[in-house]
């Protein structure tokens, strides 16, 4: 009845561990290196990469979205941070990686910590961002050691069966959803670049380069992406860096209105003539890898590194693209209250599985018609699986949905005309006092989210205490960030915005985050609720002297009343969910068919106050 098209549940094959990092310390000792980092990225630093770039699963086993790997001559420690630390055992070989929390000791300290004196260290230039070559740099020589490039990546040559770069057509964006013209976006970051007092900006980041010529692609997984490269100059035509074969001709003419197409190669000699020409060249720091700068300085130029200013300007919504987003959000929202109306129905028999639930859901999104991909691997965990933060379940972990249990799913769609991402949280069968208390604190936190008023120029970091207070008066946390930008038809974690503790960005009318708080009883259960949301002008303060900002909530789903406790709401709390869930009614209604609007109507009734 149900399948799953855009996710796998297939477990990873074990990796030939011993044989693979045997044979990278032997090539990297007749190339006279002590040892070698392979982080999990791409030229672009990309969340998702292609199968082509998974390098670090390829040496280690291990296929988390972020770790590294430091390979010496006698010794191996893999990096990864708390969401990935029972993947990672399970994943890899102990007697030959160690495995390190990153928040414990980073890549660097290791590194200080543990090379000989005189010992010359390798890393691929395009892999690391001049930022993070320049701190391992200066881990290394600390330790008396030295780092140095090695091209081309000697894992390549080793890794006999390499999958294929990626090969995805672009396809042209159009203005009914990109709401702006491409050259109306060029114009603006031209102002920009002569703002910055440089020459040249490279856009190293793909989602930039889509945002910038309305182009999306097929090359990575859950994010239409094309992988190219643009350089736009201050004056004269911008070029775009992308395989030619990428390009049917309507889409090549369009975008040669507006910019040089280029291949590939031609990046690297026309990086090298503005370097040449001494001219000043702008990076972004977070994606422009070392090899970009090297390039530039090398020949002769000058590079300056910051935020790329398309990284504001992207997350910055346009009408047209808010419109969007409403109405991906009621499609999306009505194929979330099928799936949840026919869970209801089939998990209290206990024969219901993660993949199964898993499967359903991708099939009621994709009956929309509108469903281009999913926006990331679906989160669904029953019971302790749950409480494992990033957990995504394979078919040696898939375990039944159990009656008296929690399931936890946090899942999205890609729509053209926006970008999803909604967990809920649900009880199968009847919920524990505990588990009541516990929702009802992470939902008290999603409401003060959701209900906030802040001064325009407020950041992630101000905010994002208002999701833990209730959490911490119980002498209880969360591990991870309450929310992350979401773009438009693109990334589902998009910078440079977020409500988290290290959220140092601005929020910015027009900008959608996620609201997410959450609890994780490690072996036993996870809570978390995640709406998007929208950054709205607040009404004015009488006698104010601050413009104020306040979230509108764009998710459209209901909230699993069974496990709210309205003793611990307060008024204000108790009218927030009630008028939330009178708007979901109202837009998903006349959605969703017959079978599911008994339980829409039932799902979002009044509170019973006790």
């Amino acid at each position: 009845m149900f399948e799953a098209q855009f996710q796998s549940f297939d477990d990873p094959q074990p990796a030939a561990t011993g044989s693979r990092v045997a044979a990278l310390r032997a090539d990297l000792a007749r190339r006279g290196f002590a040892g070698f980092i392979v982080p999990r990225t791409d030229r672009h630093q990309n969340e998702y990469v292609a199968p082509s770039e998974e390098r670090l699963a390829w040496l280690t086993g291990f296929t988390g979205s972020a770790g590294a790997a430091v390979v010496l001559e006698d010794r191996a420690v893999l990096f990864t941070d708390g969401r990935y630390t029972l993947q990672a055992r399970d994943q890899v070989d102990a007697s030959i990686f160690t495995i390190v929390h990153i928040s414990d000791t980073t890549p660097e300290k290791w590194l200080e910590a543990n090379l000989p004196p005189g010992a010359k260290v390798g890393y691929d230039p395009w892999l690391h961002t001049v930022d993070s070559a320049e701190r391992l740099a200066k881990a290394c020589a600390n330790a008396g050691a030295s780092l140095a490039p090695i091209e081309p990546n000697p894992i390549d040559a080793l890794w006999t069966d390499r999958p294929a770069p990626p090969f995805g057509q672009v396809a042209l964006h159009d203005l009914r959803f990109a709401g702006e013209y491409a050259n109306a976006k060029i114009a603006r970051v031209r102002t920009e670049i002569a703002n910055l007092r440089a020459d040249a900006l490279v856009i190293s980041d793909p989602h930039a380069v889509a945002w910038t010529f309305n182009i999306r692609g097929s090359d990575v997984a859950h994010t239409p992406l094309p992988l190219a490269f643009a350089i736009v100059p201050q004056e004269g035509r911008p070029s775009l860096y992308v395989d030619g074969g990428k390009l049917s001709n309507t889409v090549r003419h369009k975008i040669e209105e507006l910019a040089e197409v280029r291949e590939p190669a031609d990046f690297i000699r026309d990086l090298a003539a503005l370097g040449e020409a001494h001219k000043t060249v702008r990076l972004d720091q977070a994606t422009g890898s070392d090899k970009l700068s090297r390039l530039v300085a090398g020949a002769g130029g000058k590079v300056t590194r910051g935020p790329d200013p398309i990284a504001l300007m992207k997350a910055i919504k346009n009408p047209v693209e808010i419109e969007g987003a409403h109405e991906a959000h009621r499609r999306d929202g009505a194929a979330m209250a099928r799936f949840l109306a026919w869970f209801e129905r089939e998990a209290p028999g206990g024969k219901l599985t993660e993949i199964e639930a898993v499967e359903a859901l991708e099939t009621f999104r994709r009956e929309t018609g509108l469903l281009k991909d999913v926006s990331f691997p679906t989160i669904a965990g029953a019971g302790p699986d749950g409480a494992i933060v990033h957990y995504r379940v394979t078919r040696a972990t898939n375990r039944a949905i159990n009656p008296g249990e929690l399931f936890l799913i946090d899942s999205g769609g890609q729509y053209q005309d926006g970008t999803t991402d909604i967990t809920r949280t649900v009880a199968v069968g009847e919920p524990s006092a505990e588990m009541r208390e516990r929702f009802t604190r992470v939902l008290k936190g999603h409401i003060a989210i959701a209900r906030a008023i802040f001064p325009d120029g407020t950041t992630g970091a101000q905010i994002d205490p208002f999701a833990r207070q209730h959490l911490w008066e119980a002498g209880l946390d969360f591990d991870h960030g309450t929310g992350h930008g979401v773009g438009s038809y693109l990334s589902v974690h998009e910078g440079p915005a977020r409500i988290s503790k290290l959220g140092t960005v601005a929020l910015k009318r027009g900008m959608i985050l996620s609201n997410e708080p959450g609890y994780y009883k490690a072996g036993h259960y996870g809570i978390r609720i995640e709406n998007l949301v929208l950054v709205v002008e607040a009404p004015a303060a009488p006698g104010g002297e601050k413009p104020l900002n306040t979230f509108e909530t764009l998710t459209m789903v209901p909230i699993d009343q069974q496990l709210i406790e309205p003793s611990m709401l307060t008024a204000e709390e108790a009218s927030w969910i009630e008028i939330y869930h009178a708007k979901v009614a109202e837009a998903l209604f006349p959605m969703v068919d017959a079978e599911t609007r008994p339980w829409l109507d039932l799902a979002t009734r009044p509170l019973r106050h006790s």
